[in-house]
């Protein structure tokens, strides 16, 4: 589910299509995107052993350790593309924001944290040319948490 107003357009993203715009302002560590209606969480190995192109592949998140969220329906979350330097913070399922956002922010967010361990979504950066690859478990929740840790803490 996505907090704030919001809007979808085309993408700042070069190649990325469309975006997901807020249309209000975000404070700094503010939630903009939280799990809903989780229905369906399947192991790793049982979504690795369907073709890469399918729905399911498709569609699904890490959500924690070897475990993905399954969500086909392709709600709007889908339209926050990969940024290297994001605007939001994916940390196991939710987006937070890592700075005080203008309204008109397009959210992006780090793909290797919601990635598999060594995945490849087929696509490199479209900002940089480098390659995502889904950053090992552990990493991705150490990265994740010290970066949501930051959010609140006192400088």
């Amino acid at each position: 589910m996505i907090i704030p107003p919001y809007r979808i357009g085309p993408s700042q993203i070069a190649g990325a299509g469309k975006g997901l715009f807020l249309a209000a302002p975000v404070a700094r560590g503010a939630v903009i995107i939280a799990p809903d209606n989780v229905h369906t969480v399947w192991p790793e190995s049982r979504l690795r052993a369907l073709p890469a192109d399918s729905l399911e592949v498709q569609a699904s998140v890490r959500w924690f350790e070897q475990w993905f969220s399954i969500t086909p329906e392709w709600s709007d979350e889908c339209y926050v593309n990969h940024a290297f330097k994001p605007t939001g913070l994916w940390h196991l399922g939710f987006i937070f924001a890592l700075a005080d956002l203008p309204a008109d922010t397009e959210v992006t967010s780090d793909y290797r944290l919601l990635l598999g361990d060594g995945e490849n979504p087929g696509f490199v950066c479209s900002q940089t040319g480098q390659p995502i690859i889904g950053l090992p478990w552990q990493l991705s929740l150490q990265t994740s948490a010290r970066q949501l840790l930051g959010l609140f803490e006192r400088s």
